[in-house]
């Protein structure tokens, strides 16, 4: 007894050490995850290709328009639930519902007024391949049918273009009918 109450403080002084050890490494993970959590934003995500996110735009006519991140392989259709879905003057026929989302995608949703005036606009406004439907698409000079569905087809495939020469790797079109409808074509 007389020994433990000598040499005790020896005892005593390995386990403040350890205690010491432990309190410290902890204040720096709890630094480590502070300054983590003051550097991200929240508010805004950002998409990526790890988690399978996109951001798309859904304006016009939805009842709750604003900025949906979506799941990569969603659709159009899959983005105007989120925004609440049509309101009563929305022309559901203006967009196409089955597209494939992009990341920064911009989705319009006309009213029935603004498709009426569209469709009484002058032909020679440009024609946008990456929303149009095949209809739209026919209107472009050298286009019939078969190759409106050939461009809508490899839209739906691969996405978007990113380009107007991008439709150069649609078969069928050549440099002398892109060349004809070039200035006709608006890529996003």
């Amino acid at each position: 007894m007389i020994l433990l109450r000598k040499y005790g403080w020896l005892l005593l002084l390995p386990m403040i050490v350890i205690a010491g050890y432990f309190f410290q490494t902890k204040d720096e993970t709890d630094e480590l995850q502070i300054s983590e959590t003051t550097t991200k934003k929240p508010d805004l995500p950002v998409p990526s290709e790890n988690n399978g996110k996109w951001v798309v735009d859904v304006k016009g006519e939805v009842v709750h328009p604003g900025i949906y991140e979506m799941d990569q392989g969603t659709r159009v259709n899959d983005a105007v639930k989120n925004a609440g879905g049509f309101t009563e003057k929305a022309d559901k026929n203006s967009i196409n519902l089955a597209q494939k989302l992009q990341d920064e995608m911009v989705i319009l949703v006309l009213s029935i007024d603004q498709m009426s005036q569209e469709s009484q606009s002058v032909s020679n406004e440009k024609v946008a391949v990456n929303r149009a439907g095949i209809d739209e698409i026919q209107n472009l000079p050298g286009i019939g049918p078969s190759k409106a569905e050939k461009i809508f087809q490899y839209r739906e495939e691969n996405g978007g273009f990113q380009s107007v020469e991008e439709l150069l790797e649609v078969p069928g079109i050549g440099e002398k009918t892109l060349e004809n409808m070039k200035e006709m074509i608006q890529i996003p």
